[in-house]
């Protein structure tokens, strides 16, 4: 017999709506500048190779930063951090729509991403904390709901700034929405700042973390154009590796508040959750960039039509988020990532089979069956990882795995982007790096089976610091 729910109070209600805002703020963002990028070049009269930085460099800094955030919010509290973040990103936001230059635009963007690495972990932990401890499944399918429905309407919201205002309203449409969040939040989510933490910031880990994650990136960015054996390349490999061990050395040394603390890094369970985010993040960023391509060069749609083609995807995935929300509390974690790593590996397979002569409908199966994956996956990875760690680390917990997410898509991008370019066609690029990615599902599907635990866990706090 299940036991009843604690219901949600009005004020839980509308911090949650708030919330909800901040949430749609940041995955919007993610996606709207897509359909506006020829409109950019063409204001500025520059080339696509700089304008696609306005994507690139805010997912960089956005990565390199998001676990620095997420230890900054969980040490001086996530409404302080949110109210930082947020007021970063404003500020910014209207600075990149007033840019007088591509370069202006650039820095701006890029500024942005610190606001946003500020922002994401501690609305993930707001929320967490907002819900009841027996509600965290429906947190996590909240979250992932807004996401779903903020990165489908993105490319929709941008072509529409872009077609009948302009491109400068993609960020000046931030601040209303933000004002709203921080204003709601200010009034209704009570301050949560931890008692009897002396807040000291590992500076050391930050900096040689942030260097690691830096030099990866961008070493993952470049290889598709200059190749694996690029000097280059692999001096920015070899790099990346350096300021891994630097910052193992200082993480093992520091004795108080370390960035990643002992009890989070050696977390069996957690580790088995950033595989698996690893394995299965390749397959949404590869989707996301050439079904697309698909659309575009082999079946003639145009750019807002191609990102209304992936709505089979965006609407799948944004339903049955919700409902991944519940049956975690009843099913735990094992069965439903399970159940994710099969629908994506499925259509992964459905979709490898594309040829030239395929229409739109043949892609409609494979995309329902990645919707459905996806919408499990999503919600269940954030809440498994948060629930796997002390309440008190929740920020922390969900930067991380967003974390793996941002290096399991550059990963998956690169060896994507790699193999459809060796390929002498672009479907039959995509049959073979939709089958490489099948297989990583299947990979997937065996760390759930064998590693990945069952029934959630009770978030019990643990000593800060």
């Amino acid at each position: 017999m299940s036991v009843p729910k604690t219901p949600l109070s009005r004020q839980q209600i509308i911090g949650l709506t708030a919330l909800t805002f901040a949430i749609f703020l940041i995955a919007n963002d993610f996606t709207a500048f897509s359909v506006a990028i020829p409109a950019i070049e063409k204001h500025f009269n520059t080339d696509i190779s700089t304008v696609q930085w306005v994507i690139n460099g805010y997912a960089l800094v956005f990565g390199v930063l998001i676990v620095t955030g997420g230890r900054l919010a969980d040490m001086f509290g996530r409404r302080r951090l949110f109210f930082i973040g947020t007021s970063i990103f404003i500020f910014f936001s209207v600075l990149g729509g007033l840019a007088v230059d591509d370069w202006m635009l650039l820095g701006s963007r890029a500024l942005m991403g610190v606001g946003g690495a500020l922002m994401w972990p501690a609305i993930l932990g707001m929320t967490y904390q907002l819900m009841s401890e027996d509600r965290a499944g429906q947190a996590g399918g909240l979250i992932m709901t807004v996401c779903g429905f903020a990165n489908s309407v993105g490319p929709l919201l941008g072509g529409f700034f872009t077609d009948f205002l302009s491109w400068r309203w993609i960020f000046f449409i931030n601040f209303p929405i933000a004002l709203i969040a921080m204003l709601v939040s200010w009034r209704v989510i009570e301050d949560d700042r931890p008692e009897g933490i002396e807040g000291r910031v590992d500076y050391g880990g930050i900096v040689s973390l942030s260097l690691c994650l830096l030099t990866l990136l961008l070493a993952l960015d470049f290889v598709t154009d200059a190749g694996i054996r690029n000097p280059l390349i692999i001096g920015l490999f070899v790099i990346s590796v350096l300021f891994f061990i630097i910052f193992a050395w200082i993480e093992s040394n520091t004795r108080s508040d370390p960035l990643i603390p002992a009890d989070v890094a050696t977390n069996w369970r957690f580790f088995t959750v950033g595989v698996t985010t690893l394995l299965l993040s390749v397959i949404f960023v590869s989707m996301l960039l050439y079904i697309p391509q698909f659309l575009i060069k082999e079946l003639g749609f145009s750019a807002v039509w191609s990102g209304v083609g992936l709505l089979p995807v965006m609407v799948t995935y944004g339903i049955v988020s919700y409902i991944a929300g519940r049956l975690f509390e009843i099913m735990g974690a094992k069965v439903i990532l399970s159940a994710a790593a099969i629908f994506l590996g499925l259509g992964m397979f459905l979709l490898s089979g594309l040829l030239e002569q395929s229409r739109y409908l043949h892609l409609v199966p494979g995309m329902i069956f990645l919707g459905m994956g996806l919408g499990l996956f999503f919600p269940t990875i954030t809440t498994a990882a948060v629930t796997a760690v002390g309440s008190s680390r929740s920020s922390l917990a969900a930067a991380l795995i967003f974390m793996f997410q941002i290096i399991g898509g550059a990963i998956g991008l690169a060896m994507n982007t790699t193999i459809v370019a060796l390929a002498p066609s672009l479907a039959e690029g995509i049959d073979r790096a939709f089958s490489v990615n099948a297989y990583l599902a299947l990979a997937a599907l065996l760390v759930c089976i064998l590693f990945v635990k069952g029934k959630p866990a009770k978030r019990g706090p643990v000593a800060s610091g």
